[in-house]
């Protein structure tokens, strides 16, 4: 870690921040608005405090905070790293001598992918804890409405039962007690997988948790490998170097022997304990639920270590850069299961399950749709709720304002397809936890139709209003294509279902209308993007008539057949931002606030 902390200072992409701030809401809230900037940096908190006074270790957050600092992590372009696996996928014959030396030398090389166990104690076990004591760390407290202190960057190591099988993991860990740590295993995680086969047993399940030593680690723990592939010899492929690991002291987990701290313990598979709320990546709250509990039998630190944390919430954060590395790493295995695709993109504001972006090559009828379902079959990638599919001659994926352009200028119903599958545990617009509606649109087709006749803003809310006085506000964007997007928001009051067919009186003078709520801002498509994609369940919320699509983004309940409770935004507390401001710790950034809804 102190190596890439120096890489990061002699570039100016560390900022070190001396005052005392407090691990309660304090340093995430800065940590959360710094990396909004275009200029983020990663910042040190050399004074954590709480408040009682007590002193903590430093904390380092937003360590991957920018392209840059990504490169420098990565210790290349992330572009290499890409066609190195591309080539290994698929080899050319060597032809010369040369070419032979030189591809055996490079096979040979690949033996440093595989972890190597050390004897003896590692750096990471330097210093010990008398007791076990959780509260000795700077954990983080992030958003107002949280259940407590989560651990978030965690790597969470774990076996199978049977010891063939090592798996490394990202999950949040909330601080119960002293020696109580939460294990917010997904259902669909390795993790969560190992944990049954202990509970069928009825034995303990080894766990150790590391905290910082090269920051690789972290990035490889959240890498949506195949199952069974332990991520470290990802880590050994992309350093040439394999990954040196320890026995822990108190169970028979391997860790790096360089992490800054280790939290070793046991999971008993019959002991479940509630878990949450969180202020999670997709930016609203996940519910309490029951999760399994770690009880902790050591924690073990090197000599001077710092804390790595990171912060979640509305985009865009730190996983929109390890979010990049992960989409153009993986793209070269994703194509051998879609050889058709030509490269995706998995926007930060769609939180990356939310919404994906694919060209692909369109050889026959009906390809996109093979596409989609490909997709929805491979991975993580099955998490995927929204897929636009479009051709090779579309635009650049990250030239998002002409993409979209080239798609309204295509699409019409005929367009989509609407399916349901499983999705991510933490999203929470589908009407069932785990499973609901998806939907695929196919850009590869021409299937538009006449454009509408477009009124002005002004025009077309005074006409709703007759319909609807609760309708608050229209906002239409790209209305030169033939497909314009109609942004209403309502003071809703109940079922949207008869007023969309109410509105259909009007159709002449639209095509997509989407409905939300009466807090949010029209006129910002990155949040909108975010809020939308975040806020809709395909098979529930998209009404077709004909050539118009009505969209109902609001929030639901019992109304809709929405039995859970809606969960609220992560908005920053004003009052702590105000304090920080007054200490000099955070710019009064009124335009960056707006722009990202830092307090809703």
């Amino acid at each position: 870690m102190e190596k890439y902390i120096n890489l990061l200072k002699e570039n100016n992409l560390l900022k070190i921040i001396d005052k005392p701030c407090d691990i309660e809401l304090e340093i995430a809230h800065i940590s959360y608005i710094e990396v909004k900037k275009d200029d983020s940096k990663a910042l040190i908190f050399t004074n954590p405090t709480n408040k009682n006074g007590d002193k903590f270790p430093p904390v380092i957050t937003n360590i991957f905070g920018s392209f840059k600092a990504l490169e420098i992590i990565f210790g290349r372009d992330i572009s290499d790293i890409s066609d190195e696996i591309s080539a290994l996928l698929k080899p050319k014959k060597p032809n010369s001598l040369k070419e032979k030396i030189d591809f055996f030398g490079y096979l040979l090389s690949l033996k440093s992918i595989f972890p190597k166990r050390l004897k003896g104690k590692g750096i990471c076990q330097e210093c010990e804890f008398k007791e076990p004591n959780l509260y000795k760390l700077p954990v983080l407290k992030t958003w107002d409405d949280d259940g407590g202190a989560f651990i978030t960057m965690g790597q969470v190591y774990t076996k199978a039962l049977n010891g063939t099988t090592q798996n490394l993991g990202m999950y949040r860990l909330q601080v119960h007690s002293q020696n109580e740590l939460g294990m917010h295993w997904q259902i669909h995680k390795d993790g969560a997988h190992f944990f049954h086969e202990y509970k069928k047993a009825g034995v303990k399940m080894p766990v150790s948790v590391a905290i910082g030593g090269d920051p690789l680690y972290i990035w490889c723990g959240q890498a949506p490998l195949p199952k069974n592939i332990f991520e470290l010899m990802l880590y050994g492929f992309i350093r040439k170097k394999s990954a040196k690991l320890v026995k822990s002291l108190t169970n028979d987990i391997y860790v790096p022997f360089d992490a800054d701290f280790v939290i070793e313990g046991f999971v008993d598979p019959n002991e479940l304990r509630d878990e949450g709320k969180f202020g999670d990546h997709t930016g609203y709250y996940t519910p309490i639920e029951p999760f399994p509990l770690m009880r902790v039998t050591k924690i073990t630190h090197k000599k001077n270590p710092i804390f790595s944390a990171t912060v979640v919430g509305k985009p865009p954060l730190e996983d929109k850069f390890m979010g990049y590395a992960t989409e153009r790493i993986f793209l070269p295995l994703l194509q051998t299961s879609v050889p058709d695709l030509i490269d995706y993109k998995m926007p930060e504001n769609g939180v990356f399950h939310n919404l994906i972006l694919a060209k692909f090559n369109s050889l026959y009828p009906a390809h996109a749709q093979q596409l989609m379902h490909a997709f929805w079959g491979v991975g993580q990638m099955s998490f995927v709720k929204h897929a636009i599919f479009v051709p090779s001659d579309a635009p650049n994926l990250e030239d998002y304002k002409n993409l979209a352009k080239f798609v309204l200028d295509r699409f019409s119903p005929k367009s989509c397809l609407i399916t349901s599958g499983i999705c991510d545990q933490l999203d929470h617009a589908s009407p069932n936890s785990c499973y609901g509606g998806k939907l695929g649109i196919d850009a590869s087709i021409d299937n538009a139709t006449q454009a509408p006749n477009i009124l002005s803003d002004a025009e077309l809310l005074s006409k709703f209003k007759k319909i609807d006085p609760n309708i608050l506000e229209v906002y239409q964007y790209f209305t030169q294509t033939k497909n314009p997007i109609c942004m209403v928001k309502i003071d809703k009051k109940s079922n949207l279902k008869p007023l969309f067919s109410s509105i259909l009186a009007l159709r002449e003078h639209f095509k997509i209308v989407i409905f939300t709520d009466s807090d949010a801002r029209l006129d910002n498509p990155y949040m909108m993007t975010w809020r939308i994609t975040n806020s809709i369940d395909a098979g529930r919320d998209i009404f077709i008539d004909n050539e118009q699509i009505i969209i109902d983004a609001t929030r639901k309940n019992i109304d809709d057949n929405y039995t859970k409770e809606w969960p609220k935004e992560t908005n920053c507390n004003k009052n702590i931002v105000n304090n920080l401001i007054k200490r000099g710790l955070i710019d009064d950034d009124e335009n960056l606030f707006e722009k990202f809804e830092i307090f809703g």
